[in-house]
């Protein structure tokens, strides 16, 4: 199974939302999983803050770099996460797999950082239970 988290820049959104997952996914034992970030128009880094909310939450972020879709297997992807509007619409829809969006806001200040951390922590903990558990996605 390969999961991808999308935004615009894959600074923030995106590389926390990937960085949880991994640790999600490894916490319940779900070991035939790849999971991805990437962003329609990447800024070329990972945001200050979203790495002192990872930090601060002892989730891993040293693999953590703002990278394009086409630097991913974005085609070969079973499920295709956006967390922003924008990558909503400019993304390539893949027929067959399933497109999820969480609409999550661009992130400018620390406490809305953490909020867009518990929000994914949450989304993420909930999907992945129905993935380990072969449940029905409908998120």
């Amino acid at each position: 199974m390969k999961i991808a988290f999308i935004c615009t820049g894959n600074s923030a959104r995106s590389q926390i939302a990937e960085a949880i997952a991994k640790k999600i996914a490894k916490e319940l034992d779900i070991n035939d999983i790849e999971i991805y970030s990437a962003g329609t128009k990447p800024t070329g880094y990972v945001n200050p803050l979203a790495i002192r909310i990872l930090e601060e939450n002892n989730i891993n972020y040293n693999n953590l770099y703002s990278k394009s879709i086409n630097e991913i297997p974005y085609n070969e992807c079973d499920i295709i996460i956006t967390v922003c509007d924008s990558a909503a619409t400019e993304c390539p829809p893949i027929k067959g797999k399933i497109t999820l969006h969480w609409s999550l806001i661009d992130p400018f200040s620390y406490e809305q950082f953490y909020f867009i951390y518990q929000k994914l922590y949450e989304n993420i903990f909930n999907l992945l239970s129905k993935i380990k558990n072969n449940e029905k996605i409908d998120l």
